[in-house]
């Protein structure tokens, strides 16, 4: 890694990626925690209809960032299009500031943000990009830089605006931090992203628009999205059960639940690189089926956690276990359709999404048939499941 990470930061659109990446998560770590309370208790929606938007701008942001990642991939180059989509995140978060109404929440957070975050496949897609011409291994180590700049965000700035607005009746500036995050990351875009000319268009010019958009759906796509989406969907999970088992069965208090998170988001950033760099000796399939083991591993054990210290002493191999899910599927989801950066690059938002739904549906599962701990349990199983599918599919065949 040493070696590598000059090559990183002499390259500026490496660089000037991930700055612009870690505003992009910036934004997001300064509202998500506090988006349910802003939207229900500050501007009186109702949890149905909050519940609903949630879904439903998930969807927007899935869809908007396969047809922009395509219609990037078209015309050659990212830098005008990340451009356009962070003037949509300056609006989506300065209108709920300057107009904290039901009415700008919801299209805010139906339109306006879903379209600003499809800035995070564009940016991957602009970095995948720029490292065409290396090795894939160096491909990894780069998307791990890039993906660790996101969880350095949420390990300082969630913490940082709940200290800033402590003693605030409202939690609405957290938007116009979230707002000025975004003006960073288009003027870091802007004026410091190198200027692109267009790139070689030859392997999207033989297919339409919509047959390329096709590829997403293909078979052979879209099992082994399933299959990383059942893994990843264990992330899912463990964020629902944790805070659940934490003041639960584990007897710990909400203080507990801040710290533990804290902690191992710290773990995550450091082991990010060291999964990137863990992937110049061995393929992404290995190197992910053996971080997805170490999840189970740890959600297993979760569920047997019946104190506060027996849940501290999972951070670290929580944090190893999560580092690879978070980084590795990322090169690997870009690799199904390695020819259209944008649009490989848009799989991640699918997985995101079909990963939620997933964990939603095994939330319901576990809680109505057993208990939280018992949930750890179910999720550590549908963990083991897309491992099986991963396996079947690319484990016996070289990379």
């Amino acid at each position: 890694m040493t070696r590598f990470l000059p090559d990183v930061f002499r390259n500026p659109t490496i660089r000037v990626s991930m700055l612009a990446i870690f505003a992009f998560g910036f934004a997001g770590a300064a509202t998500s925690p506090y988006q349910s309370v802003v939207g229900i208790r500050e501007l009186g929606l109702s949890n149905g209809l909050y519940s609903a938007l949630i879904f439903s701008a998930a969807a927007v942001n899935v869809i908007v960032s396969i047809l922009l990642g395509n219609l990037a991939d078209r015309i050659g180059e990212y830098r005008t299009m990340m451009l356009a989509v962070a003037i949509f995140g300056i609006l989506g978060y300065g209108s709920i500031y300057v107009l904290p109404m039901q009415s700008t929440f919801v299209v805010s957070a139906l339109l306006l943000l879903p379209i600003y975050g499809s800035l995070n496949s564009l940016l991957f897609a602009n970095v995948r990009q720029t490292t065409s011409g290396m090795a894939r291994n160096d491909v990894a180590t780069v998307n791990s830089g890039v993906r660790a700049m996101i969880s350095l965000s949420w390990v300082l700035v969630p913490g940082i605006t709940g200290v800033l607005l402590s003693r605030s009746s409202s939690m609405l500036p957290a938007y116009l931090f979230a707002g000025i995050a975004c003006a960073v990351c288009f003027g870091l875009i802007a004026v410091f992203l190198p200027r692109q000319s267009g790139t070689d268009k030859a392997a999207s010019r033989h297919l339409s628009y919509l047959a390329a958009l096709g590829e997403v759906v293909s078979l052979p796509v879209l099992v082994r999205v399933m299959a990383v989406a059942l893994i990843s969907c264990t992330l899912h999970v463990n964020g629902a059960i944790l805070p659940l088992i934490v003041t639960g069965a584990a007897h710990g208090t909400v203080a507990d639940v801040g710290i533990l998170v804290g902690i191992v988001a710290f773990f995550e950033v450091v082991f990010i690189l060291v999964w990137g760099r863990a992937q110049r000796m061995m393929s992404h399939v290995t190197a992910l089926a053996i971080g997805t083991v170490i999840y189970v591993v740890y959600l297993v054990l979760l569920g047997f956690a019946s104190a506060p210290w027996h849940i501290y002493s999972l951070t670290l191999i929580s944090g190893i276990g999560a580092a690879a899910l978070i980084s590795i599927p990322i090169t690997y989801l870009q690799d199904l359709i390695a020819e259209r950066p944008g649009l490989g690059s848009a799989l991640i938002s699918v997985n995101i999404f079909i990963s939620a739904g997933l964990s939603a549906l095994l939330f319901a599962i576990g809680t109505a048939i057993s208990s939280y701990s018992g949930t750890a349990f179910i999720g550590a199983f549908a963990g083991l499941v897309g491992l099986g599918l991963l396996l079947f599919f690319d484990g016996f065949k070289r990379r």
